[in-house]
């Protein structure tokens, strides 16, 4: 057996096992995972991948376990983007990101961060959420918007 047929041996069975499981404690809020929600590339069909992601001020740091060949992470970059579900809310991710090792390990919390170091992880990325643009409304004194009345 080749190693690449391994590897994707290996990913078979974590997909229809441990995936069953972790979906939808994830998409439920409960547990550490989230769910990452993407469309294939080639088939156009719509997947959720269980993820564990640490949150940051611009978005979520995912570390690629089995690298960047992984079907997830080629069918995000391929759409530039994807949903997450994280505790239960839905986030808009519109980039991915490179991002360092240290700047990859310090998103984690102290337990988990010293497991991917004790693994020697090194290959993370940013899932960068699109930020909320809020409409703003310009008044005068009187209330009134120069272009016309103020919406209600």
């Amino acid at each position: 057996m080749t190693a690449a047929r391994g590897r994707r041996a290996w990913l078979w069975l974590i997909s229809h096992s441990l995936n069953r499981v972790t979906t939808p404690l994830a998409r439920s809020g409960r547990g550490p995972w989230s769910v990452v929600r993407h469309v294939g590339r080639r088939s156009g069909r719509p997947y959720e991948t269980p993820l564990l992601l640490a949150r940051t001020p611009t978005g979520f740091v995912a570390e690629l376990t089995y690298g960047p060949t992984v079907d997830w992470y080629r069918n995000i970059t391929a759409a530039g983007g994807c949903t997450v579900v994280h505790r239960g809310r839905t986030y808009a991710v519109d980039a991915v990101e490179p991002c360092s090792t240290d700047a990859g390990l310090a998103a984690f919390p102290v337990l988990p961060a010293l497991l991917l170091r004790l693994l020697r992880r090194r290959d993370f990325r940013l899932l960068r959420v699109r930020t909320q643009v809020v409409p703003v409304v310009v008044t005068d004194a009187s209330g009134r918007s120069p272009a016309g009345p103020a919406p209600h």
